[in-house]
């Protein structure tokens, strides 16, 4: 909590939230990154779809890229973990995600703003999950 910056946090939020919702009012899908990112995998949704799809993707690897290099600030983030670990994480992150039938951006953001029920028990085991997760990395193994 030391680097908290309110107005940035504030306003990544509100951007967040504006391009979920227009995302949804123009394209009347949700903006669950899980789901978007594995229909692409699958290819079984029109050409169309899956390269809205992918330009959906692209942007959010690309903007926050563009942001960094023109931003004066240099953003440090330290990473400890080995690559096994990351990918053994990402997969039990993916797993999680189809087992609860779509992600925080899913359930946590598109789905709590509709008011879902289902939303909200999903986002609760997601939040559950994280901080047992963490608090067993951080206090019981001791990484």
């Amino acid at each position: 909590m030391e680097n908290f910056t309110p107005v940035s946090a504030l306003l990544g939020g509100a951007l967040i939230g504006l391009a979920s919702g227009l995302y949804l009012v123009l394209n009347g899908r949700i903006a669950g990154i899980s789901g978007i990112l594995g229909s692409l995998l699958t290819f079984s949704s029109p050409l169309t779809d899956r390269l809205e799809k992918l330009a959906f993707i692209a942007g959010m690897i690309i903007a926050p890229i563009l942001i960094l290099a023109m931003s004066p600030i240099k953003a440090q983030t330290i990473v400890t973990a080995s690559w096994p670990v990351i990918i053994i994480a990402g997969l039990i992150v993916g797993f999680g995600t189809r087992l609860g039938s779509g992600c925080t951006s899913g359930h946590g953001i598109c789905g709590l703003s509709r008011l879902s029920a289902r939303s909200l028990i999903a986002t609760m085991c997601f939040m559950m999950a994280g901080i047992a997760s963490t608090f067993v990395i951080r206090h019981v193994i001791g990484g």
